[in-house]
């Protein structure tokens, strides 16, 4: 099935490994980890021909390349390779797959189709998780996996990257969580990947910071020493962490701090101490910011927080807003912006690219830079260079005007391959995965202190023919240590890929079958809570989960039995805005058994609220309203709640379905209830039909004509109705 493509050996040895076991993939950026997915999934496809490969990649531009590659070299029909992403309707979805041999998705919508039954795993043969480093904590690959473990009837799993990280508990988890049998991985100094590996030259351009910087990085020193001082001085950090303290650590600090808020310690120092921690770490960002982008990002940030503290309530703004040291640094910093003093790495770039461009005047060149204010600042300041054609490849999320869509993204990287754009400004949204066959300088305005992110951004370049890496650093700041934290975070990783690669083997374990049987439990669901924690755990057990548009609750038990399930964050934040107690008046008036489920950490640490206040909105739901409140401590436990609430209610042995859930007084009520169950007709629109027709009677025996006149009834609709009013019941009748 393969063409125009002659595998090398060392993929002839991965896909050996890859046809019998479930493989983790390990290779350098450039040496070729999608042609080993190419390779197996023509395999897949020969060895089980109406079974379907499924590749799933972060991104959408990611996903769209590899359709490319597979379209190019594989001997497939086109129509039968389809993309899912989240602009596509679930419908469309559903009915792309039926007919669809490979698919290329990205996470998070494909999880939504699974939880919904818009598509079945057991169909898919090979499931390729491309950047598979991402597989930790809660995202979509891990759920995914555990899916296609479960209904899987002929499974196979690849997952591929070039950097699995420098820690082994976190590789760890990415082999436990993708069910991980076997790895392959490979280093630019094995043999068979020596004579493929091009020629990057890596260099370093130091910059002084100026002397108008240093007087603001002072003012910015100071304050945020005083905040620790302060914190050391109640007892919760070391003296000696003043000075040494690193960001990952102050947010370690900043977590305890409120993980004991949120046990129910509540004293002055402890408060004051966590207000503290989040004035210094606010100060940190400012000097991130300084010394690693310059003026312009920096006065953006100060500008912000102090028209905030104008209007907010947070005394961690407010302290730093009226702190000396802190607002001699703003006033020094708006002084530069006012002058546009600039950051040397400005013009070091600015030089940098002319220069290259000068060598090689066709030369493709992407910068790095990982703040959204400083790439619109870069893009600014080098398209005018002479040579340039320049564009900014961010992220979908809209930030001070910019942000791009996924199409958007798709052309950027299309323009940029065909030589429109010869300068690209990227984020981080462009270091994983994208496959530019001709970059020849990537710049990294800042060092990041991470082994992934370095490898991804250096792998930019150097693909098929020699590439240049230039390296931006300010002497004596965070630029150098990070330099210094992601060299050593390398070499840590390539350590343990030798340890795994000799010693790794994941034996799998035995499928335990659980004593309860759940698949005769019966809930509804609110499409909206698809995504949570929650939903999943309760597939996970089997429950028969329905998720549908309920108006009242979040989850329907029993014909009598509602749930409206809320984290602690938002149910504190909805008895303070009012939301909460609007919700509950629907619950009581449309269900017997109306109950609340709070799910997470002390209620009393979520707000700066007085307990007092908040014991009392609970004493309102629980006295007034009559409806108890449940707590619980995680999403597992809050779905043991609900599969035990509703076997109890279902083993009383009525059916119950989503329509036989409310409860109807009045006539009016009653009459409003059978015509809000029509197809596609909703509160208001059953109301305008009832008004306009009469009775339900009269609302059954009208025309499509008839239907239509009323306002929000189209064809579609009233065909609808029609066919409810008229065709036949059929007892077995096919959804």
């Amino acid at each position: 099935m393969l063409k125009n493509f002659q595998p090398r050996l060392y993929q002839q040895t991965i896909l050996a490994t890859a046809i019998n076991y479930n493989t983790l993939v390990v290779l350098p950026t450039g040496m070729g980890k999608t042609f080993c997915a190419l390779m197996l999934a023509a395999h897949r496809l020969k060895q089980y021909p109406n079974l379907k490969v499924l590749i799933l990649a972060p991104t959408k531009p990611l996903v769209e390349q590899h359709k490319k590659t597979f379209e190019k070299h594989l001997d497939i029909d086109p129509v039968e390779l389809v993309v899912f992403t989240g602009l596509i309707r679930p419908e469309k979805r559903a009915e792309l797959w039926k007919g669809a041999r490979i698919v290329f998705s990205t996470p998070q919508g494909l999880e939504n189709d699974i939880i919904n039954k818009k598509i079945d795993l057991k169909d898919v043969s090979l499931l390729v998780f491309d950047e598979c480093h991402r597989a930790i904590g809660d995202y979509s690959y891990v759920y995914i996996a555990k899916q296609y473990d479960k209904v899987s009837r002929f499974g196979r799993i690849l997952a591929l990257t070039a950097s699995p990280g420098s820690d082994m508990e976190k590789i760890n988890e990415v082999c436990q969580n993708l069910l991980i049998e076997e790895i392959e991985a490979r280093t630019d100094k094995d043999p068979d990947i020596k004579p493929y590996i091009q020629n990057v030259k890596i260099d370093w351009v130091k910059v002084e910071l100026p002397e108008s910087f240093k007087q603001i990085q002072t003012f910015l020193q100071n304050c945020y020493k005083s905040k620790l001082k302060e914190i050391a001085k109640y007892g919760y950090i070391d003296h000696a962490a003043v000075t040494t303290m690193s960001k990952t650590e102050m947010l370690k600090v900043q977590g305890a701090l409120q993980g004991q808020l949120a046990s129910g310690n509540r004293t002055f120092d402890l408060m004051k101490s966590v207000s503290l921690m989040a004035e210094a770490i606010k100060v940190q960002h400012a000097l991130e910011l300084l010394e690693t982008q310059g003026i312009y990002a920096l006065n953006n940030y100060l500008e912000g927080l102090m028209h905030k503290s104008y209007r907010t309530k947070i005394k961690a703004i407010i302290n730093l807003s009226r702190d000396i040291n802190f607002r001699s640094a703003y006033i020094r910093t708006k002084t530069l912006a006012e002058k546009k003093v600039e950051h040397p790495k400005l013009l070091r770039l600015r030089r940098l690219i002319s220069e290259e461009l000068r060598k090689n005047p066709e030369a493709k060149i992407i910068v790095f830079n990982q703040f959204r204010d400083s790439i619109t600042k870069i893009y600014d300041e080098i398209r005018t260079l002479q040579g340039v054609n320049a564009a900014i490849f961010v992220g979908q999320t809209k930030k001070n005007g910019t942000g791009l869509s996924q199409k958007e993204q798709v052309q950027i990287m299309n323009d940029f391959s065909t030589g429109k754009y010869n300068v690209v400004v990227m984020s981080s949204v462009g270091e994983e995965g994208l496959d530019i066959p001709s970059v020849d300088v990537v710049i990294f305005y800042e060092p990041v202190p991470s082994a992934i992110r370095t490898i991804q951004r250096r792998g930019r370049t150097g693909r098929l023919t020699g590439g240049k890496v230039i390296m931006l650093a300010t002497s004596d700041t965070r630029d150098m240590g990070y330099k210094w934290s992601a060299h050593h975070k390398e070499k840590r990783m390539y350590r343990i890929l030798e340890q795994l690669k000799s010693k790794y083997s994941l034996k799998r374990k035995p499928t335990i079958t659980t004593l309860n049987d759940f698949s005769s439990i019966k809930m509804f669901c609110d499409h909206r809570e698809k995504g949570s924690a929650v939903v999943k755990e309760l597939l996970e057990q089997n429950v028969d989960l329905r998720l549908q548009q309920l108006d009242v609750a979040d989850y329907l038990l029993s014909s009598e039995v509602a749930v409206e399930y809320k984290n602690s964050e938002d149910f504190v934040n909805s008895l303070i805005d009012g939301r909460l107690l609007q919700q509950l008046k629907k619950l009581k008036q449309s269900f017997e058994k109306p109950i609340v489920l709070v799910e997470g950490k002390d209620i009393y640490s979520q707000r700066n609220v007085h307990p007092n206040a908040i014991r009392g909105m609970l004493a309102t739901i629980m006295v007034n309203y009559s409806i108890p409140v449940i707590f619980t401590r995680d999403a597992k436990e809050g779905a043991a709640f609900l599969v035990s609430m509703a076997r109890r209610e279902q083993e009383k042995g009525s059916a119950f379905s989503l329509h036989s859930n409310k409860k109807s007084s009045s006539l009016r009520e009653q009459q409003e209830y059978i015509v809000e169950a029509l197809p596609s007709v909703g509160p208001d629109l059953a109301k305008r039909l009832l008004l306009q027709f009469g009775s339900v009677k009269a609302i059954a025996n009208a025309s499509v004509k008839e239907l239509k006149k009323v306002e929000g009834i189209g064809d579609k609709i009233a065909n609808s109705l029609r066919n409810v009013f008229e065709e036949k019941y059929q007892e077995k009748c096919q959804q």
